[in-house]
């Protein structure tokens, strides 16, 4: 396979969902699975389309109990396309059965994923009964300049014989969310009030809304013959699908091919009037494949161009395959929707699509190359900030609380149940306790601005966002007399595993150690803000959001008064963290394998990982994903503590023989963090991080949809992580730390109307062009000079031996 080419020979049932997830086409506004269009959803096969942003409500009976969901939405399946042979053979007088990959007869099968061109190919060879043999080439695309547009060119060549080929080319709406398994008791039929009609020979149309939600949806088809002799046709339809039917005849070496394009139009869209309409009218006005397929080929051409990463061998393969996948849930057309950064893409139903933290690993990477992208992410938690205050309202506290898990309009979304796969039951879900999110919001609003000098942003939209999330740390935090420290209790850290102390009645942690230092750092750069806001600003901001003015003061105390524990000269993951049991680590493994996901095999056992020093994922290690080496030094420094190099080593090598990997993101932080504390070791993390979807580590997770933060975080890897480049202090800041299986690379950001930028690693120097240029220069920082680079500047720099 070439570096833009990801391939799968032959049919194997049991991967079919992994490819099909792998295999999503998308623009940023609708996405698809990789599904075959000759089946409908089955054990095998998962068809799936979903437009960013389109949820819907259901309510399901549970455990004896009601339990509310929100999901984005399955819509209707614009791929069905299916084909039979028949006569003139006496011998086979009458049609075949429909042909599938499942069915008998397959002889050959490939996908190839096009990456550079963004294109599906599916590649059949079905050889029937009566020794006709079929070849079938299928061509998708989701068309990645006209966001509402899809298509897929089908040409059917027939080896040593001559008849017909039938032909049924549809829409269907009989669709559920049923892609997740351990989600199937739950409902999940959210469409309702479907319609279909024919608004040309060639065209039909379906057209439906989400229940709850009241989203419109439409769709319509265009199926035409392009090549081959004229078809009789007709058309099919029924309460939830439109079809349009074709009879063809076909000769031997003569191809048939046929062309269907759909347009798709949902309520959310802006300037359209109604959907249908919408749909129908950019339907009968698109123009051919080829057409299509040029005009997609250009808008690929300039987001490769744009997002430029360059890794050589197999990890540079994968590396542009994890591009690829961001390009499809967030691309420029995101900067004019009102959405966030689905967890898993638009690629699968797992998190019901929910929005996390996933931007902390995400928009780092989008901020030097797409900031109008970035900027749009952030609009999305702005518009969601007054339901954030209300949520803490509702929980006693001031100022913002932003929700573990969000979707259409920021209430907290995690399900207060969840279900043990391995065990059948139904348990308390405490992950709602995770209020660490608000501070990666004001981290990612914090470094968008560093990276764009977008003062406009910062001094609106991010000063609220960042001003309501520093109440909510300031009031959280309580000032215990015993410690002459500020203590923030009852929350969960990013480790998950860990949700409550053993056999205590009220779930939540103390003094989570991550949590309280990136509290410190939201609290510090709110200060920072409202004393560099210009005058006019500030006051409107106090005035609208009622901050009194001594507040900032109890922000100071705060910030420098947080505790953080410690044990046996380590950073505790949180208060009494070393009071837990240790795990029989290498017993579990004989006993069970793969035991990433301990805490459901102790669960199983009737036991809890609460009880053990045992992390599912980076939490405290987190801590140096987000900081420089110097500036988590002088964070600890302000709250009192001291933390030096011995000490950080030593925090990494304790939490690492303690971690079971559960998470994907777990190997992108651990190889991230040791690429600075234990070189040696950080390439095994980091292939983990790499390898993460594309083998499916996790056990079948990335058939549900792929991890998209361990994508977008795989890339910042190269980017941020291994350059040590960061934006502040109105300069770049750059340590490299190269890794011999990592010794070369090169990456083009854009940073504050510089376009293009080339930073290339090689042979132990670090090359850095500046474009051409009538912005002012740049100012670097290294480890031991600083230095500035004009437009039409470049520059060699040695690096010193690791």
């Amino acid at each position: 396979m070439s570096d833009w080419v990801w391939e799968y020979q032959g049919y194997a049932p049991a991967e079919e969902r992994l490819r099909e997830s792998l295999c999503t086409l998308g623009n940023g506004y609708l996405a698809t699975r990789g599904a075959a269009s000759e089946t409908a959803a089955d054990e095998v096969h998962y068809p799936g389309t979903y437009a960013a942003g389109c949820y819907n409500r259901l309510v399901s009976e549970i455990a004896g109990g009601q339990v509310e969901n929100e999901d984005l939405v399955n819509l209707p399946d614009w791929l069905p396309l299916r084909y039979r042979l028949s006569g003139p053979d006496p011998a086979a007088p009458g049609p075949g059965p429909w042909l599938t990959p499942d069915g008998e007869g397959l002889t050959e099968y490939r996908q190839t994923l096009d990456m550079q061109h963004g294109t599906l190919t599916r590649r059949l060879r079905f050889t029937d009964r009566h020794r006709r043999v079929l070849v079938v080439e299928q061509r998708r695309l989701v068309h990645m300049g006209d966001p509402h547009l899809a298509a897929q060119r089908t040409t059917f060549t027939a080896v040593g014989w001559s008849g017909t080929v039938e032909i049924e080319s549809g829409l269907d709406g009989a669709v559920a969310n049923a892609g997740v398994a351990r989600y199937r008791d739950l409902a999940g039929h959210h469409l309702t009030e479907l319609r279909t009609g024919v608004a040309a020979a060639d065209t039909v149309w379906l057209s439906c809304r989400t229940s709850a939600s009241d989203v419109r949806v439409a769709m319509a088809a265009r199926t035409r013959v392009t090549e081959g002799v004229a078809a009789t046709t007709g058309q099919r339809l029924t309460g939830t699908g439109a079809v349009r039917e074709l009879t063809v005849p076909i000769t031997s070496e003569a191809p048939v091919t046929v062309e269907k394009t759909v347009a798709v139009h949902t309520s959310r869209d802006a300037a359209i009037a109604d959907p249908l309409c919408a749909a129908v009218d950019r339907v009968e006005r698109a123009p051919d494949f080829a057409g299509l397929l040029a005009s997609h080929h250009t808008a690929w051409k300039h987001l490769w161009r744009e997002g430029a990463l360059e890794v050589p061998g197999e990890a540079g393969r994968i590396l542009r395959l994890h591009l690829f996948h961001v390009f499809q849930t967030l691309s420029p057309h995101t900067a004019e929707l009102d959405v966030g950064v689905p967890a898993r893409g638009l690629h699968g139903e797992a998190y019901r699509g929910h929005v996390f933290w996933d931007e902390l690993f995400v928009l780092p990477y989008l901020n030097l190359h797409f900031p109008e992208v970035s900027r749009a992410l952030l609009h999305y938690r702005h518009r969601r900030l007054p339901q954030a205050c209300r949520a803490a309202a509702d929980a006693g506290r001031a100022g913002a609380m932003y929700p573990w898990q969000s979707g259409s309009d920021g209430r907290e979304e995690t399900q207060i149940l969840h279900v043990n796969p391995r065990s059948g039951r139904w348990l308390p879900d405490y992950s709602r306790l995770q209020h660490h999110v608000g501070s990666a919001v004001a981290y990612n609003v914090w470094q968008y601005c560093q990276a764009t000098n977008d003062t406009d942003f910062l001094h609106t939209k991010g000063a609220e966002m960042l001003v309501q999330i520093a109440r909510f740390w300031a009031d959280a935090a309580v000032l215990d007399p015993d410690h002459g420290r500020y203590r923030i209790r009852g929350v969960v850290g990013p480790d998950e595993y860990h949700d409550g102390y053993p056999g205590a009645q009220q779930p939540g942690l103390d003094d989570n150690a991550y949590t309280n230092v990136t509290a410190a750092w939201v609290l510090s750069r709110a200060l920072e803000l409202t004393r560099t806001l210009p005058e006019p600003r500030r006051r409107e901001l106090f005035e609208r959001i009622g901050l009194d003015r001594a507040e900032p003061e109890h922000w100071e105390d705060v910030s420098r008064r947080l505790r953080i524990p410690f044990h046996q000269g380590v950073i505790s993951q949180f208060d009494g963290y070393q009071d837990l049991a240790e795990l029989d680590w290498d017993g579990y493994r004989a006993r069970y394998g793969d035991i990433r996901r301990l805490d459901r095999i102790l669960e199983s056992e009737g036991d809890t990982v609460n009880r053990y020093q045992a992390s599912k994922q980076a939490d405290a290690l987190m801590l140096g994903y987000l900081f420089s080496p110097a500036e988590l030094a002088e964070l600890f420094h302000q709250l009192g503590y001291g933390l030096d190099d011995e000490t950080w080593h030593a925090t990494v090598a304790y939490y690492l023989r303690r971690t079971s990997h559960g998470s994907t993101l777990s190997g992108l932080v651990h190889g991230w963090v040791l690429a600075r504390a234990r070189r040696a070791e950080a390439w095994r993390y980091c292939q983990e991080a790499l390898a993460g979807d594309v083998a499916d580590i996790q056990g079948g997770t990335t058939a549900e949809g792929i991890h998209l933060g361990a994508m977008g975080g795989t890339l910042d890897l190269v980017q941020r992580g291994l350059t040590g480049l960061e934006t502040r202090e109105d300069a770049l800041w750059l340590d490299p730390v190269p890794l011999p299986e990592l010794s070369e690379y090169a990456v083009s950001v854009r940073y504050r109307g510089h376009w293009g930028i080339v930073l290339r690693l090689r042979s132990g120097r670090l090359w850095i062009r500046v474009p051409d240029s009538e912005e002012p220069p740049i100012e670097l920082r290294l480890p031991d000079r600083t230095l500035t680079v004009a437009p039409g500047e470049s520059i060699w720099l040695p690096l010193p031996l690791g």
